[in-house]
C-alpha cells in the first residue's frame, strides 16, 4: 500500500496499528474477550448540484469520512451479533473521522470507538445467553459468523474530476426547458458525482482499500390533475464518472420526454382496480423481479424466525418458469450499454465479488450470502452489504434475468392481445416506466409486494391505439405472481437505483427483458383532495433577472 504522503502514514496503516493494539489488550485484560474487530472507514466526496426553470436551486460540496467499529465477543458459534427477539444489533455509530492521515487524531477516535462497541457487545452476549436458557431451540442452529480467507488488496478511484462551473451553467439552461410544459407545477433537473473508498481492516488478516465514482443526472416534474392526484414524470442517466454522462441533446431529449409524459397523464384517465394480462417493459420488470423476488432469497431472512421464509425449503425445488434462470453478479460494469449501480470489486464484509446464480432453469440453487451462515450454507458469497453506521446482511447487487423463452417485441404484444381475448378481459396493461416499489417479507405482515408505475398503458386486442392512464399501483403476492410469467422479451433493460432494507441503502441494478404476464392486479394510487392551483402559473421572461 503507497503512503498518504512522505510524511504520514497511510490510513489503512494507522488503522491497522491502532487494530492491533486494542485487540491484543482486549484478548488479555476483557471478559468476555473479543474474537474479531474490524474497523471501517468510507470516505465519500459529493458534488450535488439543482437547478429549476433556469436558475440555480442548489449548490453543495461535501466531504468526509466515516468510521465503522465492529467487535464480536463469544465464538462464531453465538456471539453478540445472535439474532434476540426479533431484533437486529447495531454497534456502528458512523464515527467521523479526520480527513488527513494525522496518526494521533486518528487512533483516538478509533480508540473511543472500539471501547464503545467493546462495551456493547459484551453486554447484549450476556443478554443473549441468558434469552438462551429460557427459548426454545432456534429452528436454523448455524453459526453466527462464517470463518472465511482474508483479503489483501489496495486500488482507490482516481480523486473526483468535476468541472462545477461548467456544469452550473449547464444545469442552469437544461432546467429552463420546462418552461415549455405548463403543466409542471415543479420540474427540477438534478446533478450528483460522488467518489466513495472503503478502506477496511480485520483481525483476521483483511486490508483492503477499494472504492468507485458515482455519476447521475435526475430529471423530475410534478403536477396535479384536474381530480387533486399528484403526477410525476421522470427520467435520469447514471454512469461512473462525469465524464461518461451524456451531452446536452440527450438531456434535452430526456426532458422532453419527462415534460411530454407529465403534460399527457395530466389528460389521462385514472384506471380502475383490474386483474389481467399485461407486459411489464425491461426496466419494469427489473423493478417486479427486486422487490418479489430479491428480498426474498437474501440469506439473513431464511435465518429469521420472524421472515416469511417464502424459499427456505425450496433449494432444488422450481421457483420460477422453468425457462427463467436469475444471476446477481456484481462484478459486471455494464449492461445494454448502461453503467450499473451495484457494481463493487468488494462487499462491505471483505468477501471478493462474484456472480452467483440463484435460479437455474426455474430450480432454486442458493440464496444471496453475507457472512452470517445459515442451514446448508456456511460461507459468504459476497453479499454482505451496508451504508455506513449500519451492519452488514445479505443484499442484492446487479439482478440479471436470464430467459431462453425469448420473442421480439412485436411478438409479445401480440401474444398479449392474444391473451386479452383468451380471457375475454376489455384490455390489457402495458407498464413502461417504473419509479421503485417495495414488499412485505416478514411473518406478521401480508407476504406482499407494491410496485410504483410512472407510465402505464391500456391495450387493446382490436388493435387500437394504447390509451395511457394514471393513478395505478402493482400489488400482489410472490409466489402467484411467479406463476403466471409466460414469456420474455429479447432485449434487456436496466434500472438503476438504490435499494433501502435493514442495513441501510445500498446501490442496485436489475436487468431484465420485458415480461408478459398472463395475470396482475392493479389497485388505485392514494390521491390528494386538493385541488390544482387556481391562479395560472407565471409567464416565462424572455432573459435572466
Amino acid at each position: 500500500m503507497a503512503a498518504a504522503g512522505a510524511d504520514r502514514p497511510s490510513l489503512i496503516d494507522i488503522l491497522h496499528g491502532e487494530l492491533e493494539r486494542n485487540f491484543t489488550i482486549l484478548k488479555q485484560k476483557a471478559d468476555p474477550p473479543p474474537y474479531f474487530i474490524a474497523y471501517t472507514v468510507t470516505e465519500e466526496e459529493e458534488n450535488v448540484l439543482s437547478a429549476t426553470l433556469g436558475t440555480l436551486e442548489a449548490q453543495n460540496h461535501s466531504h468526509g469520512r466515516v468510521l465503522d467499529v465492529s467487535v464480536r465477543v463469544g465464538s462464531r458459534k453465538l456471539d453478540n451479533y445472535h439474532q434476540l427477539d426479533g431484533g437486529r444489533p447495531r454497534f456502528g455509530a458512523a464515527a467521523l473521522i479526520p480527513l488527513d492521515n494525522v496518526s494521533n487524531a486518528i487512533r483516538q477516535r478509533v480508540w473511543a470507538d472500539t471501547d464503545r462497541a467493546y462495551h456493547a457487545a459484551a453486554q447484549r452476549l450476556i443478554q443473549i445467553k441468558a434469552n438462551q436458557q429460557v427459548k426454545v431451540a432456534d429452528e436454523d442452529s448455524s453459526n453466527d459468523f462464517s470463518e472465511e480467507e482474508p483479503s489483501v488488496a489496495g486500488q482507490a478511484p482516481p480523486k473526483l474530476d468535476f468541472q462545477a462551473a461548467e456544469w452550473v451553467n449547464r444545469v442552469r439552461k437544461l432546467s429552463a426547458e420546462f418552461a415549455k410544459y405548463p403543466g409542471a407545477l415543479n420540474s427540477n433537473v438534478t446533478v450528483m458525482v460522488q467518489r466513495e473508498v472503503k478502506t477496511l481492516v480485520t483481525t483476521e488478516g483483511t486490508r483492503l482499500e477499494h472504492g468507485r465514482d458515482f455519476a447521475h443526472i435526475i430529471i423530475t416534474a410534478q403536477g396535479k390533475a384536474a381530480d387533486g392526484m399528484d403526477l410525476v414524470a421522470a427520467d435520469g442517466f447514471d454512469a461512473f464518472d462525469a465524464a461518461h454522462l451524456p451531452k446536452d441533446d440527450a438531456i434535452r431529449a430526456a426532458i422532453d420526454r419527462v415534460g411530454g409524459d407529465l403534460t399527457n397523464l395530466l389528460m389521462a384517465p385514472p384506471v380502475d382496480p383490474y386483474v389481467g394480462p399485461a407486459i411489464l417493459s425491461g426496466r419494469a420488470a427489473g423493478v417486479f423481479f427486486h422487490e418479489i423476488f430479491g428480498h426474498r432469497v437474501e440469506g439473513h431472512r431464511q435465518k429469521d424466525e420472524n421472515e416469511g421464509q417464502t424459499f427456505t425449503k425450496s433449494v432444488g425445488k422450481p421457483v420460477l418458469p422453468d425457462f427463467l434462470s436469475i444471476i446477481f453478479d456484481p462484478t459486471r460494469k455494464t449492461a445494454a450499454g448502461v453503467e450499473l449501480n451495484g457494481y463493487y470489486t468488494y462487499d462491505d464484509e471483505g468477501e471478493k465479488a462474484r456472480p452467483v446464480t440463484v435460479v437455474d432453469d426455474g430450480i432454486l440453487k442458493t440464496f444471496l450470502m453475507s457472512r452470517s451462515p445459515i442451514h446448508g450454507f456456511d460461507h459468504s458469497n459476497g453479499h454482505g452489504r451496508k451504508q455506513p453506521g449500519y451492519e452488514a446482511v445479505s443484499r442484492q447487487s446487479n439482478l440479471f434475468v436470464d430467459s431462453k423463452k425469448t420473442v421480439s417485441d412485436e411478438q409479445l404484444r401480440q401474444m398479449l392481445r392474444d391473451e386479452i381475448r383468451k380471457q375475454n378481459k376489455p384490455y390489457g396493461l402495458y407498464f413502461t416506466e417504473i419509479t421503485g416499489g417495495y414488499t412485505t417479507t416478514q411473518r406478521r405482515g401480508l407476504q406482499a409486494f407494491t410496485v410504483i408505475p410512472l407510465i402505464v398503458y391500456r391495450v387493446y386486442a382490436d388493435g387500437r391505439p394504447d390509451q395511457l392512464v394514471r393513478g395505478v399501483d402493482i400489488v400482489g403476492t410472490p409466489l402467484a405472481s411467479f406463476a403466471k410469467i409466460l414469456a420474455t422479451g429479447d432485449r434487456p433493460e436496466v434500472f438503476n437505483g438504490i435499494c433501502g432494507a435493514e442495513s441501510g441503502g445500498v446501490p442496485v441494478s436489475a436487468v431484465s427483458p420485458a415480461i408478459l404476464v398472463g395475470e396482475i392486479e392493479v389497485q388505485r394510487k392514494q390521491k390528494s383532495d386538493d385541488r390544482p392551483p387556481f391562479l395560472p402559473r407565471p409567464a416565462a421572461s424572455g432573459g435572466q433577472e
